[in-house]
């Protein structure tokens, strides 16, 4: 199983991933994007760029909570976020972890 790191800051627009072991892959949304988006964002590159089993890891407890089913989503473009991140996950062993702040090796990534 492959794991991987990721992280967002919506101030910026720049959302990344780490596989473990490679280096990382950074992004830049230039419209306008909320912290929580930017997180559903950099787990959906994740997914589409990596084939087969993964463990994510997310220092955001509440996409990790949300896409485990824990909490609702109540904004509606974090919903369409969540149920594209699950059909990415359909057919493969996909998990979703809280991993605290400064163990985050995304958050390295986006200094």
């Amino acid at each position: 199983m492959k794991t991987i790191y990721t992280d967002a800051s919506g101030k910026t627009g720049v959302y990344c991933y780490v596989v473990e072991g490679v280096k990382g892959v950074k992004f830049f949304e230039k419209k306008g994007i909320t912290n929580n988006e930017g997180e559903y964002l950099a787990v959906i590159a994740a997914l589409k760029e990596n084939s087969g089993d993964i463990s994510i890891l997310s220092d955001s407890q509440l996409i990790v909570n949300q896409l485990n089913q824990n909490y609702a989503i109540k904004e509606d473009r974090l919903r369409e976020l969540a149920k594209e991140a699950w059909k990415l996950s359909e057919g493969r062993n996909v998990t979703f972890s809280w991993v605290p702040r400064e163990r985050n090796k995304a958050g390295k990534v986006l200094g």
